[in-house]
């Protein structure tokens, strides 16, 4: 008996890092030393900084990868996962430097895996971080079929005192919003029941929502690091959130400071034809879809009041969803 016959080929491995290693490679910027195949990936702090901070972020892409599988479409969700980590850490004003990946399946599958790291490759690229190095775990027994699990893990760098942290908003601050590119990467759980419990198939074409459902539903995260720091470089920005699971009411209080609540207006942005097919479909309240989906806004900026206008005209959309005031920490409004 050899560790093939016991469902784990050590050469097929081999060969899938020789198969992305142009992947990884293109998206290499200053700061990266050495290739892919060591133990450990090396890149070095880059210079201007006073006081350099290094900012980590880790997050995965949770249930969608069901979709993925259900429909053996692998090419989007590695965009979904260094989404969900480079725009956690953006939201201290840092900017990513570089990503990891960590990749387990049951049995490796060199064409449908590829597809994923070229998604993660393309997610570095709009991040304009490098794809440092990662893993990939072959783990025969643990994962049915033709199925994956996938974990992110960014590292940005920021000025210590230009880092956000709260104290930096005021009241009377405004809060913009930028548009999702759809479902995001959060509540597919509930996604995946309102399809099933309604007999959908992800082949399905629903009038108003611009395609299949598979194709609504794998649409990736939205990335918003460039245009941001680009933004923050030229303007005042005192705080930002990401808006992931618990929506709107859960993230959105965590950029600001002590006794400071926020108020949002639910009318001052459209929400996604998508959304609205979900709470009717599923009969869900509208209370639970703000607690559960991110309704439409994706990354929100806290700004001073008189630079609101130049803030939201820098983006090709954005509105000004609400208002910090008094208070305990809450949203207050949805």
């Amino acid at each position: 008996m050899d560790y093939r016959e016991a469902g784990v080929d050590v050469e097929a491995g081999r060969a899938f890092v020789n198969q992305i290693r142009g992947l990884v490679n293109s998206t290499h910027r200053p700061g990266v030393l050495g290739g892919l195949g060591g133990f450990s990936g090396f890149f070095q702090i880059p210079g201007g900084y006073k006081e350099p901070v290094l900012v980590s972020g880790t997050d995965g892409v949770g249930t969608k990868l069901k979709v993925a599988h259900q429909l053996d479409r692998h090419d989007t969700v590695g965009i979904d996962l260094v989404a969900m980590c480079v725009n956690d850490v953006l939201t201290s004003g840092a900017e990513p430097l570089f990503f990891l990946d960590y990749l387990a399946t049951g049995k490796l599958n060199q064409e449908q895996l590829t597809q994923v790291v070229a998604g993660i490759a393309e997610g570095c690229r709009q991040a304009g971080c490098a794809l440092l190095g990662g893993e990939t775990a072959e783990m025969p027994g643990f994962y049915g079929a033709g199925e994956y699990d996938l974990a992110g893990f960014c590292v940005g760098i920021g000025e210590k005192s230009e880092l956000l942290n709260g104290s930096q908003v005021r009241v009377g601050d405004v809060a913009v919003g930028l548009p999702s590119s759809g479902i995001h990467s959060n509540g597919y759980s509930l996604v995946r029941k309102i399809v099933s419990d309604g007999n959908f198939n992800w082949g399905d074409t629903i009038d108003g929502l611009g395609g299949t459902l598979g194709d609504v539903f794998l649409t990736p995260t939205r990335i918003y690091v460039r245009e941001v720091l680009e933004a923050r470089r030229a303007l005042e920005i005192h705080g930002m959130a990401h808006i992931t699971g618990g929506g709107l009411p859960e993230n959105l209080p965590r950029c600001l400071g002590e006794g400071q609540s926020i108020r949002v207006d639910a009318g001052s942005w459209d929400v996604p034809a998508v959304f609205r097919w979900l709470a009717e479909v599923g009969n869900v309240s509208m209370t639970d879809m703000y607690n559960t989906f991110n309704m439409g806004i994706g990354f929100v900026l806290v700004v001073p009041r008189n630079l609101a206008d130049e803030v939201v005209g820098r983006f090709s959309s954005a509105w000004v969803i609400g208002e910090v005031v008094e208070g305990n920490g809450e949203l207050i409004g949805l």
